[in-house]
């Protein structure tokens, strides 16, 4: 078990702050899944892998001592399998809602507006969460009705209430959320963002605020980053550092791809100088992500300052986490010849359900590290999004195609 970070006298600790929150997901567990990589032995060099992987967790259900036979000299690494937390919205947009859905049914919100991409998988969620909580979702998203609605853009369509915004609108994102949000709010009611329901701590209040049948409309931005975000992240590092499992004083190494980064910095803030956390920058500069750190632990220590005391003075170079390019870089967006065929193949030899454009790099990134010479556990954080699999079918259809099997 992992001790909580060090706090000043009569502080509180993560634990403690977590404990007084209100939480969306009924609970934070989570299946952890044991992954073994191998050098390939497919007999058809030409199109052979580089390696082969085998779910042991999921083996030894079927066969222990199959399973378990030359573990030690296997390389392997552990895959937090949150894809599985909800059958439609999960993942790291399940976490980042965990704190803040309930927050915002407490400040009286009777409507959200949020923005994405058309599969926008952020914008699925707030759709879905938001619906099972009596909260109207209304959702932003870039570009043109498909044609054939599937994906997360079928899942936001069922589950809010769904505007295409022109290129040249959504790239002005601020300005068009406020914009929207003042039309569905009418002219007797509030608009507000996310952080304005955020008071100097955003754990104790527990007021109910009913309303006189006037609109509340909550604006929350693209990606859901707000401190509320990082508990719910933090809540997942907490659960996992009390599995029995992850010994007292064992090195962890956590892998995380990062969209907006927000994950990653709820991961390092939870897991403090303890546990070492990569994340695999997909969508912006390493610069932009570090600012985004910056901001987010400034806000995060502005309002609990007394939890976030310690967590990161020994550090450095001034940041928690540890920032990577992709193993393959590349323009965000971008899928590149094979990768599909990669977790097609992930699919088949592990159960476990991969996309190119995210979690497949934080899996690169976990066998990378693996198969290095450090000592450290390497724990890779699946956010779901294989829906999205359903919009890259569209995208890349020769590469979904019936292959003969090898």
């Amino acid at each position: 078990m992992r001790p909580a970070p060090a706090l000043a006298a009569g502080g509180r600790t993560v634990a403690n702050l977590l404990s007084a929150t209100e939480w969306m997901l009924p609970s934070p567990a989570t299946q952890v899944h044991t992954v073994s990589v191998l050098p390939s032995h497919s007999p058809s060099p030409s199109s052979r892998p580089e390696f082969a992987f085998s779910n042991l967790t999921t083996s030894r259900r079927n066969d222990c001592r199959k399973a378990s036979a030359d573990l030690g000299s296997r390389r392997t690494f552990d895959v937090v399998r949150d894809d599985l937390l909800h059958p439609l919205a999960n993942g790291n947009k399940a976490r980042k809602l965990d704190a803040l859905l309930p927050l915002l049914r407490r400040r009286g919100a009777t409507d959200v507006v949020t923005c994405g991409g058309c599969q926008s998988s952020h914008a699925a969620a707030i759709a879905v969460h938001c619906a099972e909580w009596g909260i109207r979702p209304h959702i932003l998203l870039r570009g043109e009705q498909l044609d054939v609605a599937t994906g997360y853009n079928l899942i936001s369509l069922m589950f809010g209430n769904v505007t295409y915004a022109s290129r040249s609108v959504y790239a002005q994102r601020d300005e068009m959320l406020y914009e929207h949000a003042v039309k569905v709010a009418g002219t007797n009611g509030t608009v507000m963002w996310t952080d304005d329901t955020i008071g100097e701590d955003p754990v104790v209040h527990e007021e109910g605020v009913r309303g006189n049948g006037s609109r509340r409309v909550v604006i929350v931005k693209e990606g859901a980053d707000s401190i509320q975000a990082l508990l719910g992240v933090m809540r997942l590092v907490e659960y996992l550092s009390g599995l029995a499992s992850f010994g007292k004083d064992e090195k962890v190494h956590i892998v995380v791809d990062a969209g907006t980064g927000t994950t990653a910095v709820g991961l390092a803030l939870g897991a403090g100088l303890q546990w070492k956390v990569t994340a695999v920058m997909l969508a912006d500069t390493l610069e932009r992500y570090r600012e985004r750190e910056k901001s987010l632990t400034s806000d995060f220590k502005r309002l609990c300052h007394d939890v976030y005391h310690g967590m990161a003075e020994d550090d450095t170079d001034n940041s928690l986490v540890h920032w990577v390019e992709r193993l393959s870089p590349r323009r965000f967006g971008k899928v590149l010849s094979g990768e599909i065929a990669t977790c097609r193949q992930v699919a088949q030899e592990t159960g476990i359900l991969l996309d190119p454009m995210y979690t497949l790099a934080a899996w690169e990134q976990a066998v990378d590290l693996c198969r290095g010479d450090s000592a450290d556990r390497v724990v890779m954080i699946h956010t779901g999004g294989t829906l999205g699999l359903f919009g890259l079918a569209q995208r890349y259809s020769p590469q979904f195609t019936t292959y003969e099997q090898q």
